[in-house]
Formats: C-alpha cells, sequence, structure tokens
C-alpha cells in the first residue's frame, strides 16, 4: 500500500453478466442502452464457428438489427479500427456490441473512441487522452484470458511502428460486460491454454505491483486459486462446463486485479512480440512471466512465498526466498501442463515467425517505453530486458 499521499481508483463495468446462459440477456440490454443499430464487431473465426450467427439471429428475434463488422485479426492494428470506423458512420449505427476474446474487444474499443473523439487511434496512445464518452457498449467475452471485456485497456497495433499502442482510458470501459461459458465450450485446447496463461499473468502482476491495494489484491489471490484449479481441467476437455465457469470468473478477477492496480515488465516486453512479429498474446506471456518474475523476486520475496501458497505448493518450514521459489516452479509446471511452447524461438516456429536475437535490442527500446512497465516491482535496464529475453528464446 501506498507510503505517501496517493489516491487509487477502482475500474469496472457499471454490469456484469457472468454464467451459463448469460449472453441470452445481449438484446435486452442493448434496448435499455436506448440502441437501435449496434456495430457488431467481431472476428471472421467466431463467424466460422457460427457464434456471430447465433447473436444476430437472437437480436432478430427480438426485433433488432445489427451491423457486422468481422475483419478484426488476431493482434487489432490501427487499420482494422478505422476500417471500422468507417463501417460505423456509412451504417450509421448509435451502439456497439464486441464479441470475442481481447482482440475484438480491444477493435472495438478503438472504433468506440474514435468515433466519439475523432481523428486517428494513434491520437488516444497513453492514458486518458479522450475527452469524449464511448458510445453505448456492451462487451460479449468468448474467451477466458483477456479480460478486455471488462478493463479500460485497448491494445492496438501501429502497423508503421510494428509496435503495440497501450492505450488506457477509463472511458473505454464497456458499460455492459457478459461471459457465458456456454460461449467457450468450442474453444480448442491451445487457445483455451493461451488465454488462461493470459490471465495468470495478469493476476501475478497485478499482485506484485507497486499499486496493489487490498481491493486488487483479493481479486488477484482469488484469480489465482481459480486458474490452478480449473485451467488443466478445461484444457483436458473443453466441455467440462464447470472449468469453463470457474475459468470466467478467474479471468475476470484477473482482470479486476490487473485493470486498477495495472501490470508489469511481462506485458510490456510481450507487447513487442506481438508488434514485431505478430505473435500470440497469451503465448508470449506465458513464455516470459517465470523469467520476468525471476528477476522481480528479490523486490517481493514476501508476495511471491504466499502466491506459491495459492497455487497450492506446500510451503511449511520453509523460508521465505525458498517458498518463493515454488512460485516460480509451478508457473512452468503449469506451462508445461498445459502445452505452451518451451521458448520463443520455438513458439515462432509454431506460427511460422522467425525470432530473432538480433531483434531484441529494438524490442528491448520499446519495452522500455512500455506504460505496463511502470508498475513493475523493480526497475530494468536495457541490458536486464536484454537478458530476459535471451533467457526466453
Amino acid at each position: 500500500m501506498a507510503v505517501t499521499e496517493q489516491v487509487n481508483g477502482f475500474f469496472i463495468p457499471s454490469v456484469t453478466l457472468i454464467g451459463i446462459g448469460a449472453h441470452k440477456e445481449i438484446p435486452a440490454k442493448i434496448k435499455a442502452l436506448g440502441s437501435k443499430k449496434p456495430l457488431l464487431v467481431t472476428d471472421k473465426g467466431i463467424t466460422a464457428c457460427g457464434i456471430t450467427q447465433q447473436i444476430v439471429d437472437l437480436l432478430k428475434s427480438h426485433k433488432m438489427n445489427c451491423v457486422v463488422y468481422d475483419e478484426t485479426i488476431p493482434n487489432p492494428t490501427d487499420k482494422n479500427v478505422h476500417d471500422g470506423v468507417k463501417v460505423y458512420k456509412d451504417n450509421k449505427c448509435d451502439s456497439l456490441i464486441t464479441l470475442g476474446g481481447g482482440s475484438s474487444h480491444d477493435c472495438g474499443k478503438g472504433i468506440g473512441l474514435v468515433v466519439a473523439n475523432g481523428g486517428k487511434i494513434h491520437d488516444y496512445e497513453g492514458v486518458d487522452k479522450s475527452t469524449n464518452p464511448m458510445p453505448p457498449y456492451v462487451a460479449v467475452n468468448t474467451t477466458a484470458g483477456t479480460a478486455s471485456e471488462m478493463t479500460r485497456f485497448c491494445i492496438i497495433t501501429d502497423t508503421s511502428r510494428k509496435v503495440k499502442m497501450a492505450i488506457v482510458d477509463w472511458r473505454v470501459t464497456p458499460g455492459i460486460a457478459l461471459d457465458d461459458p456456454l460461449l467457450m465450450m468450442g474453444m480448442p485446447p491451445a487457445l483455451t491454454a493461451a488465454t488462461g496463461m493470459d490471465a495468470l499473468t495478469h493476476a501475478v502482476e497485478a499482485y506484485v505491483s507497486t499499486i496493489a491495494t487490498p481491493m486488487t489484491d483479493a481479486c488477484a489471490e482469488k484469480a489465482i486459486r481459480l486458474v490452478f484449479k480449473f485451467l488443466r481441467r478445461a484444457v483436458a476437455n473443453g466441455q467440462d462446463i464447470e472449468a469453463r465457469e470457474g475459468m470466467c470468473y478467474a479471468q475476470y478477477l484477473a482482470g479486476m486485479a490487473f485493470n486498477n492496480a495495472s501490470l508489469g515488465h511481462v506485458h510490456a516486453m510481450a507487447h513487442q512480440l506481438g508488434g514485431f512479429y505478430d505473435l500470440p498474446h497469451g503465448e508470449c506471456n506465458a513464455i516470459l512471466l517465470p523469467h520476468v518474475e525471476k528477476f522481480n523476486l528479490i523486490a517481493r520475496v514476501e508476495r511471491f512465498a504466499e502466491m506459491a501458497e495459492m497455487m497450492d505448493q506446500n510451503i511449511a518450514g520453509l523460508s521465505k526466498r525458498n517458498a518463493a521459489e515454488l512460485c516460480l516452479d509451478a508457473i512452468k509446471q503449469l506451462s508445461t501442463d498445459v502445452g505452451i511452447p518451451a521458448g520463443l524461438v520455438e513458439l515462432g516456429k509454431r506460427y511460422g515467425k522467425d525470432v530473432k536475437v538480433e531483434d531484441i535490442k529494438t524490442m528491448t527500446e520499446n519495452a522500455q517505453k512500455d506504460a505496463c512497465g511502470l508498475t513493475n516491482p523493480r526497475c530494468p535496464k536495457d541490458m536486464d530486458v536484454m537478458a530476459i529475453y535471451e533467457a526466453a528464446m
């Protein structure tokens, strides 16, 4: 907690609905917001598996229409946002529904920012740069990891710089968030693993953040316990509805934690891998997490020891330092169990990308400028960040 004068905020959607069948509430919530023609922002994968049509049909059954923009890509770009703005304006839409994981939600937030405030999405990089409220906005989640359906974070790739822009703005927090495990049943094991490890990263980074509070601690602790209870089950059997619902709560609680305590250098570094190589965010986080936290350990030994207990490690009789190191072991074992690649080179090969040591210097320079690193518990020098990237290779 703060030792000098400091005021901590707590940001969260006005309404959150979590549970089996929550998506059926979409028409009522859209109507309650006074919307008549929402833009539904999603991606081709969600459309291909039939979920987009399911929501369109649900709205039609309540005599409501929407316009679909499903061009979002896994690391949404400035072009995605500006194309979506054109669709919104050309069709005279009056509100937003985002459907999917972090990519769809981030793209929709970017569209809403530009629609409401004008200019280009690049104008809003940084903290609280907007001045006008978003259009009415319902975020419908289909993955258990990013928590973007409830946060004030919006991550968009600047295609000219090959950098992920971190936009942190309380106005992009969705008005209504929905998490329905029924919409997550079809997630393949690899995506379940990646998004689940993303949720764990959010909780861990928030727990050791320099601006953590008792409220964010409570959210992070419960999130960590739920991830270790349910993620392996959700990866092993995607039809395990209890595990799916458990991960809904885990990722949402982790979102509550980092939305208010912020993050750290895992995200600052992972953003560069996404911007530079277009690699999936969750897996980048999972690979970097134990390496960054090994560096951070001396700054928060007691907190890492506490997390080891949350991760079902037997810390009885151990020194705080030895207990803390069990936390790192538990993270590595969970990653292995759910099939996360052992390193960045292997991850790159999986996605046809050539991750090179020669690029580390540029990524380090960009990571050191990323806003997420401001709340990391230990301040790394450039040489430290480079060493972490090398260790994660």
